[in-house]
């Protein structure tokens, strides 16, 4: 493996690592969503400002008004979809919420077919009807069924939503983002500030106390320097790799549920993670699962996973 392949590997693990651990912080904090949002935005827009600043990468920003205007409108969506994210861990669990979350790309997948025209692959729709069908396994059925109360269900329908904003969100970003990726994250984060200044519990998050390190390390290390390992990343690894290594992030969320809060997986969750990764990777590596000439004749642009900001 040659050096800058591997040190970008090497890079996009620890990234996938840390982001794996953004449930952790926001429990920690002990903030209500909108709060630990607000301040993952705040902290964020430091870090990538003081980056991008001292690499040149934010030079005449303000003149692209199309990277603004489509920067502000996803970033509205991306905010939304961290504040249901949020909720919904809260209200179910880390490991539970990190699980239904991941519908995410399947999300974006319709998006682009619904909204741009992408064409996609019959085999696609059959990979993404199994990864939600493991969706709903990893919502824990026999709970819903016998003994979830109504903030359980609740919580996993705020994380199914917060996932349908994070597709929506990156779809409207994905044409702009190739170029200036680090930009469009600092717009998203200062239209966080805004959008949930007047919402946020400032006075309660003011008093002194071990929860500012978890707020700071919500948007210094989860919207700032996750974001830069990855965007480092990526150009320099093949789609199969990132494809793969994407899956070290629930794995993480879920290790660290079971270690700090003993939340452990059944079975049937365990099958509907299985099922999770088997249909992500199926669509992102182009797995096919029988050879026809509409799936030869239909396939989708495959180029850099572009999910990197949803978490």
């Amino acid at each position: 493996m040659p050096g800058e392949t591997r040190t970008a590997l090497i890079q996009l693990l620890l990234a996938e690592v840390l982001i794996g651990s953004v449930g952790v912080f926001v429990h920690e904090s002990g903030q209500d969503p909108v709060t630990a949002v607000f301040f993952r935005c705040v902290f964020g827009s430091l870090f990538l400002l003081a980056w991008g600043w001292s690499r040149g990468l934010l030079q005449d920003l303000w003149r692209d008004v199309a990277l603004l205007r489509a920067a502000a409108i996803s970033g509205v969506l991306l905010v939304l979809n961290w504040v249901l994210l949020f909720a919904g861990m809260e209200r179910s669990s880390i490991g539970v919420a990190t699980m239904v979350y991941h519908f995410f790309p399947f999300a974006m997948l319709a998006f682009a077919a619904l909204f741009y025209g992408e064409r996609t692959r019959a085999v696609d729709i059959a990979w993404s009807a199994l990864a939600f069908v493991g969706v709903l396994l990893s919502a824990d059925p026999q709970r819903l069924w016998r003994e979830a109360d109504a903030g359980y269900l609740f919580g996993i329908a705020l994380t199914f939503g917060a996932a349908l904003l994070a597709g929506a969100s990156l779809m409207m970003s994905r044409r702009i983002s190739r170029q200036r990726p680090l930009a469009v994250v600092l717009v998203q984060c200062v239209v966080g500030i805004v959008l949930l200044a007047p919402f946020a519990d400032i006075a309660a998050a003011a008093v002194p106390g071990a929860h500012w390190w978890w707020l700071a390390g919500l948007g210094l290390i989860h919207s700032g320097v996750c974001y830069v390992l990855m965007y480092s990343a990526y150009p320099r690894l093949p789609v199969g790799t990132l494809a793969v290594i994407a899956f070290v992030y629930p794995g993480v969320a879920l290790l660290l549920d079971y270690l700090l809060y003993g939340q452990a997986l059944g079975l049937l969750q365990g099958a509907g993670l299985a099922l999770i990764v088997l249909g992500t990777l199926g669509v992102n590596l182009k797995w096919r699962l029988l050879r026809t000439r509409s799936d030869a004749a239909a396939a989708i642009e495959c180029g850099e996973p572009e999910h990197a900001a949803s978490r």
